[in-house]
């Protein structure tokens, strides 16, 4: 009988340079990218807002938040993904959104799969990793959460 207690079920979600690793408990949903409303005058980081199940979630891009450009994804390919937050601010802001370069896809990883290593991580990046040896960020959700209360609180 083979031992599946270490296998964790993650969703590699594309950026422009790399990808996201979460696991999978940590995204809501991952919902169509043609439903942005613009803001005037906001951080390069906030695209805007998404109006999801009653909500109103700022979307955050995760490549502008990390030092680069926000960039909108070309094509039908870009969606948006629905995260869950984990902070102390759960209560009053308990999703957030970023916007994608392509369509997510799931995994399931075992710890082996997966190597810490030594690439420069922006703010928004909790730890840089290989993933069968592809470069992936593990964001830091906090990070993006104290981006999306800001954006909360300006709106």
């Amino acid at each position: 009988m083979n031992d599946t207690s270490h296998i964790l079920p993650c969703v590699m979600i594309p950026m422009s340079e790399r990808q996201l690793l979460l696991p999978n408990v940590s995204v809501a949903e991952i919902v169509d990218c043609n439903h942005i409303e613009a803001r005037d005058d906001s951080p390069a980081w906030l695209l805007g807002d998404l109006d999801w199940r009653g909500q109103r979630l700022p979307v955050i891009s995760y490549d502008a938040a990390n030092g680069g450009e926000a960039r909108m994804p070309t094509g039908n390919r870009g969606r948006i993904a629905v995260l869950n937050t984990i902070g102390k601010n759960h209560g009053s802001l308990p999703f957030l959104a970023v916007v994608t370069q392509g369509i997510p896809s799931q995994t399931r990883l075992a710890s082996d799969q997966v190597q810490t290593v030594d690439d420069e991580a922006g703010p928004a990046d909790l730890m840089m990793v290989t993933v069968e040896g592809e470069h992936v960020s593990i964001p830091n959700l906090e990070y993006l959460e104290q981006l999306a209360l800001e954006a909360a609180r300006t709106h």
